[in-house]
């Protein structure tokens, strides 16, 4: 089947100095550029998304948020930033 493609003229140079190099013709690497993108997406669809775990060292929670929700715990957050105390690199919050 013909189609018509818009392909930017450096990425066209490229591919046909490629496509010599190799010998081969440009629709022979537009072909196998097309399969290798539509398999790897095909791959990515059959494969499920895994959340990897995440641990950190430490003694976790302050004791004045181990019992505390996490709607408490980001609310005392946005209040020091906003207060210009400093976070546990140093840095000061916006004012």
């Amino acid at each position: 089947m013909k189609t018509t493609i818009d392909i930017a003229d450096p990425l066209l140079r490229d591919a046909k100095k490629l496509a010599a190099r190799e010998g081969t013709t440009l629709r022979a690497l537009v072909e196998q550029g097309l399969r290798q993108v539509l398999a790897e997406r095909k791959q990515r669809k059959r494969e499920p998304y895994r959340q990897r775990l995440v641990i950190f060292k430490g003694d976790g929670l302050t004791p004045e948020f181990r019992n505390a929700g996490w709607t408490e715990i980001l609310e005392a957050s946005y209040e020091r930033g906003e207060r210009g105390e400093r976070d546990e690199r140093g840095e000061r919050g916006e004012k």
